[in-house]
């Protein structure tokens, strides 16, 4: 069975390292747990948010984070983050450098786009990042998905993959969720689609070898 892993958004901009963007309780702490999927995998996928400093959803403060917007993609106000050229732009301490994944998506680079999954540049998931299909041609048949933040970019990465017919394996070692409702109502959703939710590397290795059994 061909396997490969998917580090989604694992940037500082979601972490302690970034106090002033988007701090994920945690976030900083995933790198090893990352690595971990990787070494269980033949290829390593990442992606990062890029968006620019003007971006149309931008608020000034937290505060008036998650108010509803009437653009096709960009549902929701966020404070700025991630904005290319700064130290919250940049992948976590430990992992590779984009360029030695074996593919990587920047997503959200123009100013009226917000997309949460990794699989598409769109809200309405028409215009692909190349992602599935990179995935399909390479044949690979298991996914291993890890980052940040688990109930927004890394539920909708993990349930666009399973849609595109992957066996996906979320591992929650390498996952932070922006708050624990939300990390609960997210792994209840990829649970119910099927997806793979695993604990601890124990779990991953169980789940992994029951799915090279099953395989016809």
């Amino acid at each position: 069975m061909k396997i490969a892993s998917f580090d989604v958004d694992a940037q500082n901009g979601f972490t302690a390292n970034a106090p002033h963007e988007l701090p994920v309780p945690g976030g900083e702490q995933i790198a090893p747990a990352l690595n971990a999927m990787a070494r269980r995998a033949s290829l390593r996928l990442g992606s990062k948010d890029a968006h620019p400093a003007n971006a149309a959803w931008v608020v000034a403060d937290a505060r008036q984070m998650l108010q509803p917007l009437a653009l096709a993609n960009a549902d929701l106000t966020w404070v700025s983050h991630c904005v290319p050229g700064t130290p919250g732009f940049e992948l976590l301490p430990g992992l590779p450098a984009p360029i030695d994944y074996d593919y990587f998506v920047w997503k959200g680079v123009e100013p009226d786009l917000h997309p949460y999954g990794a699989c598409y540049h769109d809200l309405g998931e028409r215009r692909s990042t190349g992602v599935i299909e990179y995935l399909k041609v390479q044949q690979a048949q298991a996914i291993i998905v890890g980052g940040l933040a688990l109930d927004y970019c890394v539920r909708t990465t993990a349930l666009q993959l399973r849609r595109a017919g992957f066996e996906v394996l979320l591992y929650l070692p390498a996952c932070r969720a922006l708050s624990a409702a939300g990390a609960e109502q997210a792994c209840a959703q990829m649970a119910a689609a099927g997806i793979h939710l695993c604990a601890d590397e124990q779990a991953l290795d169980r789940q992994l070898a029951q799915l090279e059994e099953q395989r016809p």
